[in-house]
């Protein structure tokens, strides 16, 4: 990719992304959705980038892909799917454009053209990488193989295509005890978030679950005494957890889950004061949504998930470039557990 300097000048010179108001006002449809979160002046900025980019998705038939973790211009403004890992690599399958456009980080991406290999699929910035991902390998998984023998590996969707393909099996957040439960065995091994695997061990007693020794570096930096301290300074805070979050955080909160597990139970409860214990633009994007609820701090951000802008999707979308290639035998061996992981989820959801 062109640096950012370079980068804008060619946008420029095909498109017309001075900040305008008349724009702005005149696609005030998509703002209603963020509203609360967005000041005018910089929807008004924002607005031409997300009309160039809703018009170059239709001229190469193109989707976009969204994590709940993008910020709002990039949620509400271009999404054509938001949700959390495993709600994205379902409807993945199931898109029948050309062009996926990924709005999330690398594995996600990876994911996509495991699931997708005659498909282009398009990394806004090949930067977007996962602290998690990285702390995992496929050697790694071979020791813990040779460590527990017999035992299944279930390892986290947030993982490189070759450490999906050295798993039997691939879980997210949201149905990872349920996956775990469902395994043949007394033992099971969980890779590479510690803290979601013991989470999930307490969930499933009957289970022998082991763990790689990795973290998300949003999610490990919270404290119990964080929860506590804001419940003292906000009496009746409700306070919603991710599990990737220490055992001891998702102890304090009333409530912990997956993105999606975040925004139903949001949904159903309709807390007068939340907090939600996770990536900062997750609170952002669902406020609009229900402004009913007031969403406090603290949060994390995550760096990898803000490399991706309204900027780079447009250079990406103009140029055709970030295409995201994975070895056809390794797509292959990762794929199996990839939808291992969806019909599984499917059929206990049924």
């Amino acid at each position: 990719m062109l640096d950012q300097t370079d980068l804008r000048a060619e946008l420029e010179a095909h498109y017309d992304l001075a900040p305008s108001v008349a724009l702005a006002e005149e696609m005030g449809d998509i703002y209603a959705r963020m509203d609360r979160v967005v000041p005018p002046p910089d929807w008004a900025m924002q607005a031409p980038y997300v009309a160039a980019i809703n018009r170059l998705k239709k001229e190469r038939n193109a989707v976009v892909l969204a994590h709940n973790y993008m910020t709002p211009d990039i949620y509400h403004g271009i999404a054509d799917f938001v949700g959390d890992s495993l709600q994205l690599a379902i409807k993945a399958t199931e898109v029948e454009a050309d062009v996926i456009v990924q709005c999330g980080v690398h594995f996600m991406a990876e994911t996509s053209k495991i699931l997708n290999p005659a498909k282009t699929v398009l990394m806004p910035d090949m930067e977007a990488g996962c602290s998690l991902a990285e702390s995992i390998t496929a050697e790694g998984i071979a020791e813990m193989r040779a460590q527990y023998p017999g035992a299944p590996v279930v390892s986290y969707v947030n993982t490189t295509a070759e450490v999906k393909a050295a798993s039997d099996i691939c879980c997210t957040s949201a149905n990872a005890a349920q996956i775990v439960a469902a395994m043949e065995g007394d033992t099971v091994i969980m890779t590479p978030d510690k803290y979601l695997a013991q989470n999930v061990a307490k969930q499933v007693p009957q289970k022998r679950v082991v763990w790689w020794d990795g973290a998300c570096i949003v999610h490990e930096r919270f404290t119990p005494q964080d929860l506590r301290d804001f419940r003292d300074w906000n009496p009746g805070l409700k306070i919603i957890a991710h599990p990737e979050c220490p055992p001891d955080v998702v102890a304090e909160a009333d409530f912990a889950g997956s993105t999606s597990g975040i925004i139903d139970w949001v949904s159903r409860e309709k807390p007068e004061k939340t907090m939600l214990v996770t990536e900062c633009s997750m609170a952002t994007n669902i406020s609009d949504a229900f402004p009913e609820v007031e969403f406090l701090g603290p949060c994390n951000m995550c760096p990898y998930m803000k490399k991706i802008t309204l900027e780079k999707v447009l250079y990406s979308l103009h140029s055709m470039t970030g295409a995201v290639e994975v070895d056809p035998e390794i797509a292959g061996r990762a794929r199996l557990a990839v939808q291992r992981m969806i019909d599984l989820s499917r059929r206990l959801a049924g």
